[in-house]
C-alpha cells in the first residue's frame, strides 16, 4: 500500500510515520510543507495525479491553544478548510479509495453531553473561542463523508481527545495545555523558582491520549473493511487540571510551589470523549498517562538539546 501521510512533520504526522513504517509493504509518501502547500489546490491536485497513493490520511492542520484559535480565526478558519477540501477533493480526483481525515474534539457542541458521543454533532452552539477551527474540521468530516456516499469511496474520520507526545509544538502563547505546563515547570526547575501559577480552582477535567495511540488506532481503522463515518478516539477516562499540574511538576522535577489562581476562568468544567464505538470495534489505547508524560518530557529535553524543539 503506497500511503500519504499529510503534516507529517508535526506532533501526529510523525506518530504515525513512526506507527506504519513497522508494518510490511507499506510505502510512506510525505511533503514538507516547503514542498507542497496544502492550501494551493492546483498543487495538490498535481501531486495526488502524479503520486497516486493507495490511502491518505489527513494529519495537516493549522493548530493552537485557546490563545491562539480566539487571536487568528480568520487563518484557522481559511486554512483548514483549504486543507480539508483540497487534500479530500484531490484525492478522489486522483482514484485515491481510502482516506482517513483527523478532527479534533472541539467539534462538538460547547454544552455537550459528557462523555460526548458522536452523534451530538452539531445538535447545538459550538464553544466560541474555537468555533472557526471546530466549523473547519466539521466541515472536512462531512465532505469525507459525503463523498464516501456519493461516489462510494472509503473516506473516514478520526475525532481524536487532547493529545501529547513527542514533537509537540512548545509555544510559550499558542500552544496547547499540555507542552505549555512541560514547558513551565521545567524553566521553573531550571531557574528555581520557589512557586508557579495556575490559573482556576484545577477541578475542570480533562482527557489525554498519547499521539502514538492515536497513531495506532489509525492503523486500525485503516484495517477495517467498512469503518464508521466518524468515531471518537480517546482513553475514555479523564483527570482534573490540578491532578495533570501536579503530575506535570513530578514528572520534570520541579520541587516548588503551585499556586493557584481563583481569579482567573476555569473553562469548560468537563470535556470527555464517548469512545464505545471503538472500543466496541475492538481497539483500546496502551499508554497510560504517567508513562506517555515521563517518555514525553525525556523527548521535550532530546529536543532541546539537538535544537529541534517546536515553538
Amino acid at each position: 500500500m503506497k500511503l500519504f501521510i499529510s503534516g507529517h512533520t508535526g506532533m501526529v504526522g510523525s506518530a504515525l510515520v513512526r506507527r506504519f513504517q513497522k508494518v510490511a509493504g507499506v510505502s510512506i509518501v510525505t511533503r514538507t510543507r516547503q514542498e507542497l502547500n496544502l492550501s494551493d489546490q492546483a498543487a495538490v491536485t498535481a501531486f495526488y495525479q502524479a503520486e497516486k497513493p493507495d490511502a491518505a490520511i489527513i494529519a495537516a492542520g493549522k493548530v493552537g491553544g485557546i490563545h491562539a484559535n480566539s487571536t487568528y480565526p480568520a487563518e484557522f478558519i481559511y486554512e483548514n478548510l483549504a486543507i480539508a477540501t483540497n487534500c479530500i477533493h484531490g484525492a478522489w480526483k486522483a482514484g485515491v479509495k481510502r482516506l482517513l481525515f483527523l478532527g479534533s474534539s472541539c467539534i462538538y457542541p460547547k454544552l455537550a453531553p459528557q462523555p460526548m458521543p458522536e452523534d451530538c454533532l452539531l445538535t447545538s452552539a459550538l464553544e466560541p473561542t474555537n468555533e472557526a477551527y471546530a466549523i473547519a474540521k466539521i466541515a472536512g468530516l462531512k465532505m469525507a463523508e459525503y463523498y464516501r456516499k456519493q461516489y462510494g469511496v472509503v473516506y473516514h474520520s478520526a475525532m481524536p481527545t487532547n493529545l501529547y507526545g513527542p514533537n509537540d509544538n512548545y509555544h510559550p502563547q499558542n500552544s496547547h495545555v499540555m507542552p505549555a505546563l512541560i514547558r513551565r515547570f521545567h524553566e521553573a526547575r531550571l531557574a528555581e523558582l520557589p512557586e508557579v501559577g495556575a490559573w482556576g480552582t484545577g477541578r475542570p477535567q480533562r482527557e489525554f491520549l498519547h499521539a502514538d495511540d492515536l497513531a495506532d488506532a489509525c492503523a486500525f481503522l485503516l484495517q477495517l473493511e467498512n469503518p464508521p463515518d466518524l468515531v471518537n478516539v480517546g482513553c475514555g477516562t479523564d483527570v482534573t487540571i490540578r491532578e495533570l499540574v501536579e503530575m506535570v511538576a513530578e514528572v520534570v522535577g520541579y520541587k516548588g510551589q503551585i499556586v493557584w489562581d481563583k481569579s482567573k476562568p476555569d473553562g469548560t468544567p468537563r470535556k470527555l470523549l464517548d469512545t464505545t464505538r471503538l472500543n466496541q470495534l475492538g481497539w483500546q489505547p496502551r499508554i497510560s498517562l504517567r508513562d506517555g508524560l515521563a517518555q514525553t518530557y525525556a523527548s521535550f529535553l532530546e529536543e532541546i538539546q539537538s535544537g529541534r524543539l517546536r515553538g
